[in-house]
């Protein structure tokens, strides 16, 4: 395997290695090991009652983390293994990129950055760190996963300075303005292709966005066209099903090739030298960038924006202030686990390491578990 990668792909060999040092697997590379660990996280499996944009028990048929999370690893592999970068660390990222995501999407995220606006703030990426690198407990040796600092890396998207500095060597590329490996640059570009095209079967099946709302999106219109030049009698789920497709490949397409041109003509030739160039090498070309700021313009306005977006949202956000306010007041009304966990860090960080633990265990709720918390607090004809 090692021997197909392009050189300034990450190669297991190469790796910089755990937090915790441990032997090398015997059947598995590096890469394929901490994939596996994340697909047996008890976080991994939360994702299926996590929402998208829709809260989950809107509709089984809408997509939730833990779908989106899988094309997001598949169109991560396929450009990967064309680009001859390495797949099973490509996708490792992709299926850990969403691990901290609160309930109820950027709702729940925004409402908890407000909650914690006072103790250091929550930002989604930086909680998928923290559930790898110490929240999960499933081994005796240490807390965490135990990731490779690779697959670390590339769960941090984003970070800023002041968090950048605290974080030791997987913040170094913030401090230092580095790139992240290839890999990781490709898992953003997965991520934003599966969102975006996606979105549109979800929201076009709620009813939110149409058809002919969509013909203002350029990419959409010239498929859309293209699809019933070749079969003029087609409509309903199959004629979005056609066009998503061929938005997805013609993406997918650019990205590959105006890839494969970009670092031909850098002539990186390792991952060192990926990391001191000043922008990304993963990337669409400037036609294709620019359909797709206009699908993502489109979706913001009328569907992300759209009225019955907004209650969900507004509903959401409640849930989780509200949420956060009783459970820092009163840490008790915690379960055991978490209740231990808030007084060691208030013991040591003081009100900023009890509203942490009440940070993480709201962030690890699902939708109807959150909402089945609040009822319990809140309702009294609900049972505790």
């Amino acid at each position: 395997m090692t021997s197909a990668l392009a050189p300034y792909a990450a190669h297991d060999d190469q790796t910089r290695g755990r937090r915790h040092a441990e032997p090398k697997p015997r059947y598995r590379t590096e890469y394929q090991r901490d994939r596996d660990r994340i697909v047996h996280s008890t976080a991994f499996r939360r994702l299926v009652y996590k929402t998208q944009v829709f809260v989950n028990h809107e509709g089984d048929l809408f997509r939730t983390r833990l779908t989106h999370t899988l094309e997001v690893a598949q169109i991560a592999r396929t450009v990967a293994g064309q680009l001859r970068l390495n797949e099973s660390l490509a996708e490792a990222i992709c299926l850990a990129h969403d691990l901290g995501h609160t309930p109820f999407g950027h709702a729940g995220q925004d409402a908890l950055n407000e909650c914690m606006a006072d103790f250091g703030g929550f930002e989604h990426n930086l909680q998928s760190l923290r559930v790898v690198d110490e929240l999960e407990e499933r081994y005796a040796a240490f807390d965490g996963l135990n990731l490779t600092f690779e697959c670390r890396e590339g769960i941090l998207k984003h970070c800023s300075y002041k968090n950048a500095l605290a974080l030791g060597d997987v913040g170094e590329r913030f401090v230092n303005r580095e790139q992240p490996s290839l890999e990781a640059q490709l898992a953003n570009f997965a991520d934003e292709i599966a969102y975006n095209n996606h979105d549109i079967d979800d929201g076009i099946r709620a009813g939110l966005i149409d058809v002919e709302g969509l013909a203002a999106v350029p990419l959409f219109a010239e498929l859309h066209g293209e699809v019933l030049a070749k079969h003029p009698r087609l409509g309903g789920r199959r004629l979005i099903h056609e066009i998503v497709r061929r938005m997805i490949d013609h993406l997918v397409t650019d990205l590959i090739e105006s890839s494969t041109a970009r670092l031909h003509e850098s002539g990186v030739a390792s991952i060192q030298e990926v990391r001191t160039q000043r922008q990304f090498m993963i990337g669409f070309s400037e036609e294709t960038a620019r359909a797709n700021q206009a699908l993502k313009s489109f979706l913001r306005e009328h569907l992300y924006r759209h009225y019955k977006v907004r209650r969900m949202t507004t509903k959401a956000r409640r849930v989780v202030r509200e949420l956060f306010d009783a459970f820092f007041a009163e840490p008790a009304l915690m379960p055991d686990e978490h209740r231990a966990s808030g007084t060691r860090r208030e013991a040591i960080q003081g009100p900023a390491g009890r509203a942490r633990a009440v940070a993480d265990y709201i962030a690890g709720m699902t939708d109807r578990y959150a909402i089945l918390e609040h009822r319990r607090l809140f309702d009294p004809s609900e049972r505790t």
